[in-house]
């Protein structure tokens, strides 16, 4: 072997052991400690602390911060003789320094944050420590959309149920489906569940979830909803979205009858039939009714929601119903058992006999008669006051009188059926002459006037109204043994003087009342005069028969007194007022002599201390007897203007 060859031996030799000494270079490199963990919400502040608590005592002054990135160092921040400075990039502007130099805040935190960073401290010299920066984020109120169209039961792939829909999480949240309470597990051919992320230009999540299920017959009220899980520095937390349900469609598989109202029905009800099925959506309806004749079942009209309106319910209505369905998917045709609806009446009440009548002190018996299909009751009332005489079909009066006279109800009644009675009136005829109100009835009037006078009489049978008076006259009957007579008239000397007279008679007799008409002039017009009188309409009536006696109609209430009153007050002021006037003028000499118009002022040689004013007023003699002097001088007999007020005191 020659020498270059036992060298280059040599050589290999030499390397071999050498690197068996050394070792591969980066075999014996320290491994990366375990950073310490800072959790943060999204737009907080992160405080970042270089080394151990048991340091925190220690005054930092030449520390360098970087950010780890693809295994780079990347300067962010360093910190010499105890002030901070920031590098340039990124952190440039949310970094600063805190307590003695060994704390760096990071404010307005964000998703991208999320990041290791890395101390070192040369004074005091301290092992390099890290730093992992944990974002979190709570996700909005999760929003939920079921499936509009609705869902078929006998479709066997998986259809979509709802989405649910979670924006703005950090990290991605956790979603769980429940259904009537209880969270749902993915199982083949029964229910899968899909979701998927979005993530969105700040860094956060917006998370999507899709339920896709097989439903059944017993899901259609079933309630669907979505939960969100997720953690904050604060600990694990969750948010429901609302619940929802799907239209489940399946096919029928019975149907039925349904009446409204429910119970017992009578004529003159608002009553509706329609068909029902278990199954959704309802299909097609007919309604039919069986003939009474034939026994066949023949079709009835509907409104457009496939209802049968009876409207009001008679009693034809009653009798049997069936409904009939089509499912026009399955073509399937269901029918409902056959339902009675059955409308109580009662009907063609009458009084026997139907038109009664009798002299007085006779007796009549009264017989009510009624059609049901129920057992019927019978009442028996007065019309005008509604007292109850008696109960059954038959009413007996005994010893009838005048007064008995008038209209009496017959009510038929089925008390198994509230509501349904019926009633008929019957008019009861007492022979005699017409019965008036009063013999004869005073009425103030002003001349010239136009006046309604009223005049009302009663009796068996029906009677007339005439008038003593050429004027235009109204009757009426309000019932069929009253008439009521109305004359309009105009207030004339003529009819001053002899008044007014209603006659009322019969083939029994006649009867009169007189009415007289007194004129109002300015002495009788009063406040008191108003009240007790009044003007205008006069009614002269049978209002009240007590025993052949009788009271007069009261008549409305004039307006009040307060303006006549307030005039007084007025006028009583103002005298006093004139009063001290001239009781001042006196006094002090001013007082000119002479007259002036009806004023006059006399001085006499033996009362030099004493004068008279007359003031003329246009008061009423009653408001003047409000202004007599202290002394108590009276008025002169026939002096209706004029007043003396006594000034010597």
């Amino acid at each position: 072997m020659g020498l270059p060859s036992l060298i280059c031996a040599f050589l290999l030799a030499a390397c071999c052991c050498c690197r068996r000494v050394t070792g591969v270079p980066g075999e014996d490199k320290q491994p990366t400690p375990t950073p310490d963990m800072v959790e943060v919400e999204v737009g907080h502040t992160a405080y970042l602390k270089c080394g151990p608590p048991q340091h925190s005592s220690v005054n930092f002054s030449h520390v360098d911060w970087f950010l780890i990135h693809k295994e780079r160092q990347i300067p962010i921040f360093r910190v010499r003789q105890g002030r901070g400075q920031n590098e340039p990039g990124e952190y440039e502007h949310r970094l600063s320094l805190e307590g003695p130099g060994d704390t760096l805040s990071l404010s307005q935190v964000t998703p991208h944050d999320e990041r290791v960073f890395l101390c070192k401290s040369k004074r005091p010299r301290l092992q390099d420590h890290y730093i992992e920066l944990q974002v979190y984020k709570a996700p909005e109120e999760p929003t939920i959309q079921a499936n509009a169209v609705g869902i078929h039961v006998d479709r066997q792939e998986l259809r979509e149920v709802a989405t649910c829909v979670g924006r703005n999480g950090y990290p991605i949240p956790q979603v769980i489906w429940y259904k009537n309470g209880r969270p749902l597990q993915e199982e083949e051919n029964r229910v899968q569940i899909q979701s998927s992320q979005i993530v969105e230009s700040s860094g956060l999540y917006t998370l999507q979830s899709v339920l896709k299920a097989q439903l059944v017959k017993e899901d259609k009220e079933a309630q669907f909803y979505c939960e969100l899980n997720y953690r904050l520095p604060s600990g694990n937390h969750m948010k429901e979205s609302k619940e929802v349900t799907v239209p489940v469609f399946y096919p029928a598989e019975k149907v039925w009858v349904e009446v409204e109202p429910e119970g017992l029905l009578k004529e003159g009800d608002h009553v509706k039939i329609r068909c029902l099925t278990d199954g959704n959506p309802q299909p097609d309806f007919t309604i039919n009714k069986q003939n009474p004749n034939t026994g066949e079942m023949e079709e009835e009209t509907t409104d457009e929601n496939g209802i049968l309106v009876l409207e009001p319910a008679q009693r034809q209505h009653s009798g049997l119903y069936q409904c009939q369905s089509l499912d026009l998917e399955t073509m399937i045709t269901l029918s409902s058992d056959s339902q009675e609806l059955l409308v109580n009446y009662v009907s063609d009440v009458r009084v026997n006999p139907a038109a009664p009548e009798a002299q007085e002190g006779d007796s009549l018996t009264l017989t009510c008669e009624a059609e049901s299909n129920q057992d019927l009751e019978f009442e028996w009332l007065r019309d005008k006051t509604g007292q109850l005489l008696g109960k059954g079909p038959d009413l007996q009066l005994n010893n009838v009188k005048r007064e008995t006279g008038g209209q009496y109800l017959c009510m038929a009644s089925v008390p198994s059926v509230p509501g349904l009675n019926r009633t008929q009136l019957v008019s009861v005829g007492i022979f005699g002459s017409p019965w008036m109100a009063l013999k004869e009835k005073k009425v103030w009037v002003q001349e010239n006037a136009v006046l309604n006078l009223s005049c009302e009489a009663s009796g068996h049978p029906q009677p007339t109204i005439s008038w003593n008076v050429n004027a235009s006259a109204t009757e009426w009957n309000p019932d069929p043994q009253t008439a009521v007579s109305t004359l309009n008239v105009l207030v004339t000397p003529e009819l001053l003087e002899t008044g007014a007279e209603c006659t009322a008679s019969n083939s029994e007799g006649s009867n009169t009342t007189a009415i007289i008409l007194k004129l109002v002039t300015l002495t009788t017009l009063t406040p008191d005069f108003r009240q007790t009188t009044g003007l205008g309409t006069s009614t002269v009536g049978p209002h009240t028969r007590a025993n052949s006696t009788s009271t007069e109609k009261k008549l409305p209430q004039p307006e009040s007194k307060g303006v006549v009153i307030v005039a007084v007050i007025v006028c009583i002021l103002v005298l006093a007022v004139l009063g001290a006037t001239l009781y001042f003028f006196y006094k002090k000499g001013k007082l000119p002599c002479g007259r002036s118009g009806k004023q006059e002022i006399t001085l006499s040689p033996t009362r030099k201390s004493e004068f008279v004013v007359e003031v003329k007023s246009d008061k009423l003699p009653e408001e003047m007897a409000l202004l007599q002097g202290s002394t108590g001088d009276k008025r002169a007999p026939g002096d209706q203007g004029e007043k003396y007020i006594d000034l010597r005191h």
